[in-house]
């Protein structure tokens, strides 16, 4: 049981983990509670969204309960003045995320009739236009430098190249690489394939680069993985030796830890993180001639747009010219 403002409910089994502290203002009422769990279990499946969504309900009940508002009470006023406090604390995408997630709950409390109107549809979000992503990139020769400075006498060294490399040839997502399997990597027309796990259950398939090829081969073999094709490609390490494979996936915070010593131990000073490999991987492609509708079927993007932000040859560009000032 979760105690929450004087509001006792009881978390379905697996849904989210016992001993959190929930919103009161959505869980007032059995008909409501009901709703409320539903919305995060049924409704959404990402856990990551799952994760931000609860967040941001949470911080919206907080601040009602400081103003004595009960659910049946909110206006859009109510959610303009909290949206408008809200753009002061936290930058406008944060903001724009915590206003989706009181429209769809609202609009899901609607639907199952526990409350008459939603609130949060005529209010509107900061205005936020990106037209250049933020994710640092490295040039393929700082890339080449780390991948060459791991070394490959253990195991792991064997699998952090593997990893990094299947990163920046296939400009997959760090999500879609740790939860591959070892036969997720197959061979057809004599050349190697992945099959990467992406977002809502979809698989995508790329043909590997001949030194991904090599690597995912390395490492494959010299974790012995080849008898155990339904087991994770990437796994953990067993806490006691630090050197062999735990039969466990490794998850994005392990994957950021072990990219973060890697970089350092290589002498690279730009702080990068898992996307980075990403955005090194499309910016690469395209400086050497790729095509961008080409590069957004690789990266598995809906829109080419998205597929642009991560194009970096224009800060290139803008060095040189700076280097023009010749002082």
């Amino acid at each position: 049981m979760v105690v929450s403002n004087a509001v006792v409910i009881s978390p379905p089994g697996g849904a989210v983990r016992s001993g959190e502290q929930f919103p009161a203002l959505f869980l007032a009422t059995p008909k409501a509670q009901k709703r409320f769990w539903e919305f995060f279990t049924a409704n959404i499946r990402n856990v990551y969204t799952r994760k931000a969504y609860l967040k941001a309900v949470c911080r919206f009940s907080d601040w009602c309960r400081e103003r004595t508002l009960e659910l049946e009470h909110v206006q859009p006023i109510h959610v303009a003045g909290y949206i408008e406090q809200l753009g002061g604390e936290l930058a406008a995408p944060s903001v724009k995320q915590h206003l989706a997630a009181l429209r769809m709950l609202f609009n899901w409390l609607v639907v199952g009739q526990v409350i008459e109107t939603n609130p949060a549809t005529p209010v509107r979000g900061p205005k936020h236009s990106v037209k250049r992503g933020k994710t640092r990139v490295l040039t393929a020769e700082e890339t080449r430098t780390l991948l060459d400075s791991i070394k490959t006498d253990t195991v792991i060294g064997l699998r952090d190249r593997a990893l990094i490399a299947l990163m920046v040839y296939t400009f997959a997502r760090v999500g879609a690489v740790s939860k591959m399997k070892v036969e997720d990597y197959f061979i057809q027309g004599r050349r190697g394939y992945v099959q990467l796990h992406e977002k809502g259950g979809k698989f995508h398939r790329l043909i590997c680069h001949h030194n991904l090829e090599k690597y995912l081969d390395e490492y494959i073999a010299g974790a012995k993985l080849e008898k155990t094709p339904t087991s994770p490609l990437f796994q953990s390490v067993t806490s006691r030796s630090g050197k062999k494979l735990s039969g466990q996936p490794m998850k994005q915070p392990d994957v950021y830890v072990m990219i973060r010593r890697r970089a350092e131990a290589a002498g690279i000073k730009t702080k990068i993180g898992c996307h980075t490999f990403r955005a090194t991987g499309i910016t690469t492609y395209l400086k050497n001639g790729g095509r961008l509708e080409v590069a957004q079927q690789m990266a598995n993007h809906e829109s080419a747009r998205t597929t642009g932000l991560y194009d970096r040859r224009d800060d290139e560009v803008s060095l040189d010219e700076v280097e023009k000032i010749v002082i």
